[in-house]
């Protein structure tokens, strides 16, 4: 984990997605990785979770910086599906 320069703990890592997906009538493997990013409270949520966990992930997507145009997750939820015991979830509150 890392701090911006006001004090917001920031947690970047790596998500994967495997499912079954329906193409043109024709079932098939899907599978990706892609980076995400998490501020704040999501951000101390992420750091509970180990490699493996699954989790559903919320958010948006944006460019890693000016000069960099590769997609990232900003996570604004996280439900975590397994991983631990009595499970774990945090979301913003309205």
């Amino acid at each position: 984990m890392r701090y911006t320069p006001s004090g917001a703990p920031v947690v970047s890592f790596v998500l994967e997605h495997r499912s079954r997906q329906i193409e043109n009538g024709i079932e098939r493997d899907v599978a990706c990785e892609f980076h995400a990013t998490a501020i704040g409270e999501m951000a101390q949520s992420m750091c509970v979770a180990g490699p493996g966990w699954e989790i559903e992930a919320t958010g948006f997507v944006a460019a890693r910086s000016k000069r960099s145009k590769q997609p990232v997750l900003h996570v604004t939820q996280i439900k975590f599906l397994k991983g631990i015991d009595n499970g774990f979830q945090t979301e913003e509150k309205e």
